[in-house]
């Protein structure tokens, strides 16, 4: 009996396991161009799964399916996905055929469109859509992540920080590495205050062969903005708003001293300096340092960045026109109020653009804008008092005392050490700022088409720019401390 056991379960294994092997097939198979060139590392998965491989060096593959897959999916970039049903079979050969959306979408590419087909040189492009998706403050944050070979970095904290755009890296150590920026095909210094909301199009050209028409100037690279235009057809209105709040997303990363921590920081580096007796004046005998162990302070990280930051936004668009006239007009608004106590940030743009076509071979382009940008207090980590970084706003509210004491430090000549006895709050009071700029942005085009693929253009356009700074330098300022006014020192 025991021996007909052990050969009834013996049998029922065999049976499980070929049951099991005859679940999964394995499909091979060779993935190629319409030109027959193998594709290597083209995908391969089992639809509705993370199941999958890629092809090899002579675009083959190897896959094992579970009996209940029913299609394959071949995907390479630039050409079209294909599903194919598996329908028991075990080699499946695809070709994979171009993208007809992708090669068809217009880009541009010094002052003319053309189709992505006919590009040569490298070019990355983002619409309008993409850009919508990102609630900042400027276009070029929008940018960030959206372009291959394009990096888009802030330089700090504040609403209003320069953000940097790099085509192909730093290209110079003295000069500055910007790119161009074309907007509507005229240069201009800087696309930060214009809102995403009127921008249809952004095209980057990346190299030499892109980038020749612009000679030197083009030489980082070139942005192109196209902006929105106006159809034809019924009067069409567009009105967008958001509204957010925003926190410190780490507090735990800039941890403010403690009394206990503090004091016996105080006590090491007075034992350093055989200032034992100043420590002692300051903060009592070493040997009561308990007392200080449950003592609050006060915590400068949250007093300076904890306020609850808000930014709301709102634009209009208006537009509409016939075959001859077409016309768009647009109002945006964006609000800032940073988590950093004195930082606001307020912009407000308005534009008109119109395209007039009396007959076909006759064209009028007019784009009028209009920006005025408001800006209060500095970044986090400014250079904001004269070339000293020692008045960070971040750098006084985590080495600040956290209880009421005079620095040990008050005695030094170490220029970094001023502000480290100066109240966080007190420093950025007396180093506030004021920033209103405004620039009107005017351009004009005239366009004749004198034969088939023959046009002649003339184009101008005027740029105005305005700009104030008001400035306050308090007695705790590094400006105030290391200058001569009237004859002598000022000293707080």
């Amino acid at each position: 009996m025991k021996s007909l056991a052990k050969k009834l379960i013996l049998a029922l294994l065999c049976l499980g396991m070929g049951w099991s092997l005859s679940a999964q097939t394995t499909i091979t198979g060779v993935v190629t161009d319409e030109e027959g060139e193998p594709l290597i590392g083209a995908g391969v998965l089992i639809q509705g799964t993370t199941i999958g491989t890629v092809t090899g060096i002579d675009g083959d593959y190897t896959l094992t399916v579970p009996a209940d897959a029913t299609h394959l999916v071949f995907s390479f970039i630039g050409l079209s996905d294909q599903v194919i049903a598996i329908e028991g079979k075990t080699r499946i050969d695809v070709v994979l055929k171009a993208d007809q959306t992708f090669l068809d979408e217009v880009v541009v590419v010094g002052y003319a469109t053309v189709s992505r087909r006919d590009v040569v040189g490298s070019v990355a492009s983002v619409n309008s859509e993409a850009l919508n998706q990102v609630p900042v403050a400027s276009v070029t944050e929008a940018m960030a992540g959206k372009m291959a070979g394009v990096q888009v970095t802030a330089t700090e904290g504040d609403p209003d920080a320069d953000v940097k755009i790099r085509v192909r890296g730093a290209g110079s150590i003295t000069q500055d590495s910007s790119p161009l920026y074309i907007v509507d095909g005229f240069p201009m210094e800087s696309i930060s205050d214009i809102p995403a909301s009127d921008i249809q199009s952004i095209d980057v050209l990346k190299d030499a062969f892109s980038t020749a028409i612009y000679g030197s100037r083009g030489a980082n690279g070139v942005v192109i903005v196209t902006t929105k235009s106006g159809k034809s057809g019924k009067v069409s209105v567009t009105f967008n708003a958001y509204a957010g709040i925003k926190n410190m997303a780490n507090k735990g990363a800039f941890i403010s001293q403690k009394p206990y921590d503090f004091v016996r920081t105080q006590y090491e580096y007075a034992l350093f300096r055989d200032q034992i007796s100043s420590y002692e004046s300051r903060y009592g005998a070493f040997s009561d340092i308990d007392l200080y162990q449950n003592m609050a302070g006060n915590d400068w990280v949250d007093q300076v960045f904890g306020r609850s930051g808000h930014n709301t936004s709102a634009n209009l668009s208006i537009s509409g026109g016939s075959d001859q006239f077409k016309w768009t007009v647009g109002y945006a608004h964006f609000d800032e109020t940073a988590i950093m106590v004195g930082s606001d940030f307020s912009r407000n743009n308005l534009n008109f653009k119109g395209q007039f076509t009396p007959n076909k071979k006759i064209l009028f382009d007019v784009n009028v804008r209009y920006a005025n940008t408001k800006v209060s207090g500095s970044g986090a980590n400014a250079i904001n008092d004269r070339g000293s970084t020692s008045q960070s706003r971040l750098k006084n509210s985590i080495v600040y005392s956290p209880i009421p004491a005079e620095s040990v430090m008050s005695d030094t000549d170490v220029e970094e050490d001023y502000n480290s006895s100066v109240n966080p709050l007190v420093a950025i009071a007396d180093n506030d700022s004021r920033q209103n700029r405004s620039q009107w942005t005017t351009n004009g085009a005239f366009q004749w088409t004198i034969i088939d693929n023959l046009k002649l253009r003339l184009e101008g356009g005027l740029d105005e720019y305005r700009r104030t700074d008001d400035r306050f330098y308090g007695l705790t300022s590094y400006y105030v401390r290391n200058n001569t006014l009237a004859g002598s020192n000022v000293n707080p």
